[in-house]
């Protein structure tokens, strides 16, 4: 099995080969807050028409590290390019002169499940990873950012440093888990759940093993920062369960919690607030270089807490008094 895994792994990179051939004629310029930024978008990574990443990158990099950001979507539904996904993101890290990497997945039906879309992301990543140089980055400093559906699936993906680098694949610095909530599948479809989590994960309990990152991790994956919406229902109780189980098995693993919506868990992230320095000071922690980069932006202040709907209307009928 291992075998034929490793056959379709290399069957993959050589069609992403020519394809990426292809692409680099159409690269682009943008401005995402600094000079010199290339983009090279559509870059196929396996035989379907949505196995495809956008590269975005600057002149003159060299071994820089990599944001691997993967998007979220109920797992029917996303897009690479969505500006809650990337806008803020860009404008932040591309002119500390990190490389972004912005990746499209088979979506539900197309794929059967999120366990084929994890394979989606493992073949696009394996891809990144040989070609980052390219780009400028660093191949063995790739850190994966998910939000929601794209955090689950993730989590798959980072179950294993081992088992990725058995397909071709190499290590990497770290994971970020933004605001899944579906960490441990057995207890979610055990439970009164949202439907939309059947037609993701059905009605097998075997399957639902298999399709749960708390239960297919192992003790070499990569450090994890796990991110959750303090008023999302079951948001962090997920988060504080796998964490627990990553530091049980000796895997580096923390929480963090904010009063933010779930779509705000994403799209506010790289803006000017407590939580983007939050992540961004884990990040400096995988490595050296990232530390440098982040540290010589600007200032992220400290927001002030958001308030309450009860707050806001006391605050607003004492003004009117």
């Amino acid at each position: 099995m291992l075998f034929k895994n490793v056959v379709i792994q290399r069957l993959v990179l050589l069609f992403s080969f020519l394809s990426l051939s292809a692409c680099v004629t159409g690269q682009t310029s943008a401005d995402y807050g600094a000079s010199n930024i290339k983009t090279f978008k559509d870059i196929s990574y396996g035989p379907d028409r949505a196995n495809k990443f956008d590269v975005y990158t600057r002149d003159g990099l060299s071994n820089a590290p990599v944001v691997f950001m993967v998007h979220g979507g109920a797992w029917k539904m996303g897009d690479k390019e969505s500006k809650s996904v990337i806008k803020n993101k860009l404008e932040r890290w591309l002119p500390a002169g990190f490389v972004f990497i912005s990746v499209n997945y088979r979506l539900l039906p197309r794929a059967t499940d999120p366990v084929q879309q994890a394979e989606d992301v493992r073949n696009a990543l394996i891809l990144a990873q040989n070609k980052a140089a390219s780009w400028g980055g660093d191949p063995e400093k790739f850190i994966l950012m998910g939000h929601s559906a794209g955090a689950h699936i993730l989590g798959l993906v980072s179950s294993s440093i081992g088992a990725h680098k058995a397909m071709g694949g190499k290590s990497w610095l770290g994971t970020v888990l933004l605001d899944s909530a579906v960490l441990d599948v057995p207890s979610i479809m055990s439970s009164r759940h949202y439907g939309f989590y059947d037609d993701a994960f059905g009605k097998n309990s075997d399957f639902w093993v298999k399709a749960s990152p708390i239960h297919q991790l192992k003790s070499d994956a990569p450090p994890f920062l796990v991110a959750c919406s303090a008023g999302r229902k079951g948001a962090c109780s997920q988060a504080n369960a796998f964490v627990a189980k990553a530091n049980s098995i000796g895997v580096k693993a923390s929480v963090i919690s904010r009063d933010l919506s779930h779509k705000e868990m994403n799209e506010s992230l790289g803006d000017n607030n407590d939580y983007t320095a939050k992540v961004e000071a884990f990040m400096a922690g995988l490595d050296s270089n990232a530390k440098a980069m982040i540290s010589a932006q600007p200032v992220v202040v400290k927001e002030e807490p958001r308030k309450g709907l009860l707050q806001r209307w006391r605050e607003k009928r004492q003004a009117a008094q």
